[in-house]
């Protein structure tokens, strides 16, 4: 009896750990070179998501802005805050400014940006309120529990093209009809995306 209760226990235990912040870093913010807030550029400012995630709607990769991006600005403001040296020090010295992975994928999972922006997946769905963070952190585990989620049910997450990079817009009452429609008129193809080698290639 003891030898069982042990077993559980320990499997409770691991399964706990498994989905905890602890292995997950889910909503654990990640320490960058500079505290750049998302809730001050977005949602402050008003700035779109393409403009320093250039490559998102045509690569697999979103980018990270260059330097000279944040210069745009920062060249005019802000010009001497001791938090922005880096982002000078990069200017001067060419040296591309080394910022932490917030969301990183096994090498063994391929993962396409462009498509997912294009077949109307938006990136609340995946990368959360990020206009609410003033630090940013991981929203989802990423793991694939949570990918299939989606990926056998695209309708649930599916929003109209124009509203991708809309951090406000929220699913309507019927969002199960409206995501139907979407998936046929994306051509979203379910049985394609449920497969293994859509992500394992």
């Amino acid at each position: 009896m003891c030898a069982a209760l042990a077993v559980v226990g320990a499997g409770w235990i691991t399964d706990a750990v498994f989905w905890s912040p602890y292995t997950t870093w889910v909503r654990v913010p990640r320490e960058q070179p500079v505290p750049f807030s998302h809730k001050h550029h977005v949602q402050g400012l008003g700035i779109d998501c393409r403009y320093c995630h250039t490559s998102v709607e045509t690569s697999h990769y979103a980018g990270l802005p260059p330097t000279e991006t944040c210069m745009t600005c920062h060249s005019q403001l802000w010009t001497q805050a001791a938090l922005l040296k880096p982002v000078r020090d990069s200017m001067a010295t060419g040296i591309p400014i080394q910022w932490n992975r917030v969301n990183d994928l096994p090498d063994f999972v391929y993962f396409d940006h462009s498509i997912h922006v294009n077949k109307g997946i938006g990136c609340v769905s995946c990368h959360g309120q990020v206009d609410e963070m003033p630090l940013t952190w991981k929203e989802n585990t990423l793991y694939m529990k949570w990918c299939l989620e989606c990926h056998c049910a695209p309708q649930s997450e599916i929003r109209p093209r124009e509203e991708v990079f809309n951090m406000d817009w929220q699913k309507p009452a019927d969002q199960a009809q409206l995501g139907a429609q979407l998936v046929a008129k994306y051509h979203v193809q379910i049985a394609h995306i449920e497969n293994c080698s859509a992500c394992h290639r």
